[in-house]
C-alpha cells in the first residue's frame, strides 16, 4: 500500500488533504502508462463516450463498484456530473413527492448536512423540511444529540443525514438509529468522504451518493445508489418540471450516458476499484487498516498530556477526517509554527477547514499507514 510521492528536490510529500484527496500511487501510474494509448492507439480522453471500448471501461466500472458493496439487484447505479452538492438539490426533486402536508427530515450534524437542509428548503419550501436534530442550533457541533432530542415527523417522504461531516470530522460509523426511521420510509445519506472505508449494507438505504474526489477518484463525478423502487412517478416533486440532468430517471434509463459522462474520472474510477479488489482485498480488509490508522493519530492527541485535542465526541470521532488542536488554540503561534514544520517536513494540506480553522488530517484509503506514522512521530517531536 506504498504511496510515495516526491517533489522536485526529491523529498517525499505526504498529501493530508480533504479533497481532491491523495490517490492510489499504482492507479496513477497505470493511468500515466495508459494516457496516450489506451486502445488502438488512443487515449481513453479521446474515446467517444459511444464506443464499445468505452461502453466495457464503464461496465466494468460499475460492476466492480457493485462486488465491493454487495449492492443488491434491485438498486441502480448511477454515474452522473455536479458533486455531492448538486445531489442536496436532487433529492428534494426527486422524493419529496407531491403531497405538501408531507414533511423532508434532515439530521443536520455538520456543514454538509446543514447545506443540503438549506437546499430542499430552497426548493421545496422551509415549511417542508424538518430538521429532526441540529448540532448548529444546539451548540453540539463534534457530537450527536442523545437520541431523545431527536424529532422525526410522523410519516416523513424521506430521512437525509450526512454519515462522515468532513468539516468537523463527525462520522455515524455504525451508530445511525435505523430503528428510528419507518420501514416505509427512505434514507438518504450523503457518504461522499467515506463510502469504499468500509462494508455497508445498502439494502438499509433508499439513496446513497457520493463525490468521487474523497476515497473514489478525481474530482468531477458522482456515483449514486437508488432503490428502484423510487424511481417511480408518485416519488416526484410536483412543484415545477425537474431538469433532465436533475432527474434520477434519466440517469437510469440512459444507462448515466443522457449527455457525455465525464469519462476519463469514471475509467480512474475504475481503477481505484480493482485496486481495493486485488490490491487490498474489498472493503472487509480496508476497514481495518483504516481502523488502525485512526487508532494511531487519536492515540497519539490523547497521550500528548492536552498538547493536542480534538474538538469530535469520542464515539462519533471520525475514520477520515481528523480534525485537532494545537496548544494556545486555533490561529495561534504554535499552530501557524505546526503548520510550516510539517510542510517543510513534506506534509501539506494539514489546516482545517477554512470555517473553523485548526488542524485536519485527512486519513483516506489511499493514505498509507506508514503515512501515519511519519504525522504522529512529528507531532511527538513537535
Amino acid at each position: 500500500m506504498q504511496n510515495t510521492r516526491v517533489d522536485s528536490t526529491g523529498k517525499r510529500i505526504l498529501n493530508f488533504s480533504a479533497g481532491p484527496g491523495l490517490m492510489p500511487q499504482s492507479v496513477l501510474e497505470t493511468a500515466a502508462a495508459e494516457m496516450l494509448n489506451f486502445s488502438q492507439g488512443h487515449s481513453l480522453m479521446e474515446l467517444s463516450h459511444r464506443s464499445g471500448v468505452f461502453e466495457g471501461v464503464l461496465a466494468e466500472t460499475e460492476a466492480a463498484f457493485r462486488r465491493l458493496l454487495s449492492i443488491p439487484s434491485n438498486y441502480k447505479v448511477l454515474f452522473s456530473q455536479g458533486g455531492a452538492t448538486t445531489q442536496f438539490s436532487m433529492a428534494p426533486l426527486n422524493l419529496a413527492g407531491s403531497d405538501k402536508a408531507k414533511k423532508v427530515d434532515y439530521i443536520v450534524t455538520g456543514a454538509w448536512s446543514s447545506k443540503a437542509a438549506e437546499e430542499a428548503a430552497r426548493l421545496i419550501g422551509k415549511d417542508r423540511v424538518n430538521t429532526v436534530l441540529s448540532t448548529k442550533k444546539s451548540n453540539h457541533n463534534g457530537d450527536i444529540p442523545q437520541l431523545n432530542d431527536w424529532s422525526f415527523s410522523k410519516d416523513p417522504a424521506y430521512v437525509f443525514y450526512c454519515d462522515n461531516e468532513t468539516v468537523h470530522g463527525v462520522e455515524f460509523k455504525d451508530k445511525f438509529p435505523f430503528h428510528l426511521v419507518p420501514a416505509n420510509v427512505p434514507i438518504v445519506c450523503d457518504m461522499s468522504s467515506n463510502i469504499l472505508s468500509t462494508p455497508v449494507d445498502v439494502s438499509k438505504f433508499g439513496v446513497i451518493f457520493a463525490g468521487a474526489q474523497k476515497n473514489m477518484g478525481p474530482a468531477g463525478i458522482t456515483v449514486t445508489i437508488v432503490r428502484e423502487d423510487l424511481l417511480a412517478p408518485q416519488y416526484k416533486y410536483s412543484g415545477s418540471p425537474i431538469p433532465l440532468l436533475l432527474d434520477f430517471n434519466s440517469y437510469s434509463a440512459h444507462d448515466s450516458m443522457l449527455n457525455t459522462p465525464p469519462t476519463f474520472p469514471i475509467y480512474i474510477c475504475g481503477l481505484i476499484f480493482k485496486w481495493l479488489e486485488k490490491d487490498i482485498g474489498g472493503l472487509s480488509q480496508m476497514a481495518a487498516i483504516n481502523a488502525q490508522k485512526a487508532d494511531l493519530l487519536y492515540s497519539t492527541i490523547e497521550s500528548s498530556n492536552g498538547f493536542y485535542s480534538c474538538p469530535v465526541a469520542k464515539p462519533y470521532r471520525s475514520r477520515m477526517n481528523v480534525p485537532f488542536l494545537v496548544k494556545g488554540g486555533k490561529g495561534g503561534a504554535l499552530e501557524t509554527l505546526f503548520l510550516k514544520e510539517a510542510e517543510e517536513k513534506g506534509m501539506i494540506q494539514l489546516a482545517g477547514h477554512r470555517s473553523v480553522g485548526g488542524i485536519r488530517a485527512s486519513l483516506y484509503n489511499a493514505m498509507p499507514l506508514d503515512g501515519v506514522q511519519v504525522l504522529v512521530d512529528f507531532m511527538k517531536e513537535f
